[in-house]
């Protein structure tokens, strides 16, 4: 898959988070409990599973494939990889991603013989490279439906119908019930289940003002770790990356913050991110709140370091 989109939308989320907070009076803000859910096990497992087969039935006939344009409103534009991350995001469940090659890092390995419904396929026709240039997502009974080119778009295919099937099968990643929450849910969960709750809801900006839902980028981090029973008591990215204890990127947990340069060696922050768990990362920016994954190269050359803070 082109990685046009990933290029594009990176440059929206770099160097927009050094804008210092500035402290309006703040109500003491009501802490929302952790949930308690069924995620983790197998029949919620199979019944998420299940929604995320329906709403992918559901843009048959209606999406188009393009390499080039993601559209998420009818008529649908779609990527085969986008395609998956849409109706993945639809129900809940952020990939952070829409490369195959990022996909298949996330979740864990499956065996073609243990597939269930809900996994994620990859294929490799190409001769030169590592990375998939295909992904779709197994639905039961050997079948699979995926964003298939721009001949076919969204269609059910049979496992061992067609050559390209067999001959070019890379693996399989089981990516539920990884990227869901825990039962009982984590304070890290929780912090990340508000996070992706307030995505669409907050307006960035240059103050804070909590009752209309705009932040700062270290704003928009203290209002959710409060609400998630955390006291960052931090105003600006300097001060965040001096609360908690470093913890190693090997290790992370999530809530844990991770913080990134502008400038590549530097130890001043400029970018803070959310970690959602599975290479996943929440950043908020002048321009939103956006979801990314740490195989990034950007965020991999540009990383510091990454705090525990609960």
């Amino acid at each position: 898959m082109n990685k046009r989109f990933l290029t594009t939308t990176l440059a929206l989320t770099i160097g927009f988070s050094t804008v210092g907070m500035v402290q309006p009076t703040v109500q003491p803000i009501e802490v929302e409990a952790a949930t308690t859910n069924a995620f983790n096990n197998s029949q919620a497992v199979n019944a998420k599973a299940d929604q995320l087969i329906q709403t992918g039935k559901s843009l048959i006939g209606k999406a188009t494939y393009s390499n080039s344009v993601y559209k998420t409103t009818y008529p649908y534009k779609f990527s085969c990889a986008s395609f998956i991350m849409y109706i993945f995001e639809k129900n809940g469940v952020d990939l952070g991603t829409y490369n195959e090659d990022y996909m298949l890092q996330q979740g864990t390995p499956v065996s073609r013989n243990q597939l269930q419904k809900g996994d994620l396929l990859f294929f490799k026709s190409k001769k030169t490279g590592t990375d998939p240039d295909h992904v779709g997502m197994y639905i039961g009974n050997n079948k699979m439906i995926h964003m298939a080119d721009s001949k076919q778009n969204i269609v059910i295919s049979d496992l061992n119908g067609k050559p390209y099937y067999t001959d070019n099968y890379v693996g399989a990643r089981r990516v539920l019930p990884t990227l869901l929450s825990a039962n009982p849910a984590t304070k890290g969960d929780k912090i990340v289940e508000n996070a992706f709750n307030y995505k669409n809801k907050v307006t960035m900006g240059s103050t804070n003002n909590e009752a209309s839902l705009r932040f700062t980028a270290p704003g928009y981090v203290d209002f959710i770790y409060r609400k998630s029973g955390v006291k960052l008591g931090a105003t600006n990215v300097k001060q965040l990356m001096n609360v908690g204890t470093t913890v190693s990127r090997t290790n992370l947990k999530k809530g844990d913050l991770v913080f990134f340069n502008s400038v590549k060696g530097s130890k001043t922050p400029s970018l803070v991110a959310i970690y959602a768990g599975d290479q996943r990362i929440i950043i908020p920016s002048s321009s939103g709140i956006s979801t990314r994954v740490l195989m990034v190269d950007y965020y991999k050359e540009h990383y510091i370091t990454a705090k525990r803070v609960f």
